[in-house]
């Protein structure tokens, strides 16, 4: 993707964008050198974003491979960004094929994207949606045209709610899906937390509220993004430091603060045999 014209696709390119910059923490392409300039600015106060955005995707896989071990073959992914290499149709398809997956996301830049790349395969719909408005997510036509709300789904809510000031009441937002889904559905939130690293706390999000120019964002804790899991039991081994989060070698976890954003994954319904209710 060059810089020569300001505008690709009708998109504005000369303010910086949340998803191409995510996608420049991660080596990509699909960037522009104004967020490449406010990625740099994140860096240069926390150097290990990048190395958080790449322990994020590991997590994609491990938490996709865990759904369908639970019997989930329909994902509804919140705030999905820019196609990767690692989508989540495509890493849940290889293991089960029929896998059904809607991605939503209110950026234009990610749904242009999107409708290009993702939509082109069978059981996959890309649709304008916002965690902020719980029934008219849900009610889309093209998400319902591939989810069944009838069946157990995973909502996947991937460094979305991180964005949402506490007067907009995220977490009632979050519960209005819990108790739209079906019973056996998951809910999967990834979230930065500032509780290691409270020094940078307000100098980044102070810094994506003037690159993004808006008022959104929240620092947070731990125990401030625990509550969204109220109503879910929590599964093993609950919320913890994404490092934490069911590593595939016990060598995988050294320092997990070090990566200061947190997961979990809620389940609805009767408590699975390993879990726990949040907050136990």
């Amino acid at each position: 993707m060059g810089d020569e014209d300001r505008w690709f696709a009708g998109i504005d390119t000369s303010t910086p964008n949340l998803a191409r910059m995510h996608d420049y923490f991660l080596g990509g392409k699909d960037n522009f050198a104004v967020d490449r300039e406010a990625a740099e600015a994140v860096l240069a106060i926390a150097p290990e974003v990048r190395v958080m955005a790449q322990e994020h995707q590991a997590f994609h896989v491990r938490v996709i491979r865990f759904l369908l071990e639970q019997g989930i073959t329909q994902f509804i992914n919140v705030g999905s960004g820019l196609p990767t290499v690692l989508n989540t149709h495509e890493l849940a398809r290889s293991l089960v094929p029929d896998t059904r997956v809607a991605y939503v996301d209110t950026d234009p830049v990610v749904l242009t994207h999107g409708r290009a790349i993702l939509a082109r395969a069978p059981g996959v719909s890309v649709v304008e949606g916002d965690v902020m408005r719980p029934a008219e997510l849900l009610a889309d036509p093209d998400l319902r045209q591939v989810i069944d709300l009838d069946q157990p789904v995973a909502l996947l809510l991937f460094v979305v709610l991180q964005y949402i000031p506490d007067s907009s009441d995220p977490w009632a937002r979050v519960a209005e899906l819990r108790d739209a889904l079906p019973a056996g559905s998951h809910i999967v939130i990834t979230h930065v937390v500032f509780d290691s690293r409270p020094e940078v706390a307000e100098p980044i999000v102070a810094l994506y509220r003037t690159v993004l120019g808006h008022d959104q964002g929240r620092a947070r804790t731990r125990e401030q993004v625990l509550p969204f899991f109220d109503g879910l039991h929590l599964v093993e081994p609950g919320l913890v430091y994404v490092r934490e989060w069911r590593p595939d070698s016990p060598f995988l976890f050294e320092r997990p603060e070090k990566a200061w954003m947190i997961v979990g994954v809620g389940r609805s319904g009767e408590p699975p045999a390993e879990g726990r209710s949040a907050g136990e």
